[in-house]
């Protein structure tokens, strides 16, 4: 008896070691799939939301922070959490402990809390910081939503004419080929399209996806994503609703910084980083060093009108002369949040009589380039 428990001893601790092991590569696998994740949004608005409350009520950073580490839902949220508690705890302030997770934070909010720890106003700069990515988040959606139903309607037209031409068109047009008649153009033209897609239709297919791969790549290049918001800007119907994004976004980072108390051409110079636009984007800078140099924001912004109109340079003229910028900015972009939700509130209905008329044209062609031989044949019998 006395032998064998070594030996159970011996057995429990290699079962243990097992165990530790396959727990290590687990967590090594963990952590390769967090690589790959992301952060939403929504998980940023209640952290800080949640902090905030937390904060006012009395409660200290870093139990506020463990707390909300634990409570969080997203993994790789709660290890980077788990991070930043960590070195609060050990003394080091939130801002320096949120900087090695830009990517997720973001310039903009790191500023805001520097600027909030270093005021001793870091609750309030936490809830104005919750009211701009709530902004923020209300306007990216509200686009993306209004973006949607084109866009399913334009897919789905595309897979029925592909279908059309592809199952229908070429089981009509086969008995054409029957009577060798001269056929019309129109009728030459969908049977050559039908024939091509049928006979190369990999080829097509590897050509599309291969077409969208380099629309793609080079959209992400600086000079690609540059020429395309030149052509944004420019666009009749599609220029207004950028600007007015852009214009919104633009006042409401700017009023939300000047708010936490930091300098107006730090303030510029992070509403640059802010703003995805590279035209907005580099704008700012230059507007930034020409504040920095004794120019008045009005008269900077001014030397820009295809990118800032009138009623933007009059209200931060009235803003500069009675020391209430960050609120006329801030009204600033509700009237051009409001606008931007009641273009897209209106854009399905305005998209949706252009998309009407593409099908008709569609159908319509389609039409007569099958009943044009149909008629020819019928007069000549």
């Amino acid at each position: 008896m006395s032998v064998n428990l070594p030996r159970k001893k011996q057995e429990q601790s290699e079962n243990k070691g097992r165990e530790a092991e396959v727990m290590s590569a687990m967590d090594k696998i963990n952590d390769f799939l967090l690589r790959f994740s992301r952060v939403p949004l929504k998980e940023k608005l209640v952290f800080v939301q949640h902090l905030s409350v937390m904060l006012k009520a009395g409660i200290s950073l870093s139990a506020a922070l463990k707390t909300l580490s634990e409570q969080s839902e997203n993994k790789l949220f709660q290890k980077i959490l788990k991070q930043i508690t960590d070195k609060v705890v050990g003394g080091v302030s939130l801002a320096e402990s949120l900087k090695p997770h830009k990517k997720v934070f973001g310039e903009l909010f790191i500023n805001m809390v520097e600027s909030g720890e270093l005021s001793g106003k870091l609750e309030e700069v936490l809830s104005q910081l919750y009211v701009q990515m709530k902004k923020h988040h209300q306007l990216v959606s509200k686009v993306k939503g209004a973006l949607t139903y084109p866009a399913v309607i334009i897919f789905a037209m595309g897979g029925i004419g592909i279908f059309m031409i592809v199952v229908v068109v070429p089981k009509i047009t086969a008995m054409f080929k029957d009577f060798n008649a001269e056929l019309p153009l129109p009728t030459k033209i969908l049977i050559s399209i039908s024939d091509a897609i049928i006979n190369n239709g990999l080829l097509a297919a590897a050509g599309f996806i291969l077409f969208v791969f380099v629309v793609i790549e080079i959209m992400r290049t600086r000079k690609g994503k540059y020429y395309f918001q030149t052509l944004l800007l420019k666009a009749p119907v599609v220029s207004p609703i950028v600007k007015k994004i852009n214009l919104a976004r633009f006042a409401r980072t700017v009023s939300s910084l000047l708010k936490t108390d930091i300098m107006i051409i730090n303030t510029f110079q992070i509403t640059a980083n802010v703003i995805g636009n590279l035209h907005y984007r580099a704008a700012l800078n230059e507007m930034s060093e020409k504040i920095k140099k004794g120019g008045q924001i009005n008269e900077v912004v001014k030397s820009y009108p295809k990118l800032f109109p009138p009623v933007v340079v009059q209200m931060i003229s009235v803003g500069e002369q009675t020391g209430q910028l960050d609120t006329i900015l801030e009204e600033l972009a509700e009237f051009y949040e409001n606008e931007v939700d009641q273009i897209m509130d209106n854009l399905p209905s305005i998209i949706e009589p252009l998309l009407i008329l593409a099908l008709g044209v569609g159908v319509g062609a389609m039409a007569v380039a099958i009943i044009m031989p149909m008629y020819s044949l019928t007069s000549a019998i």
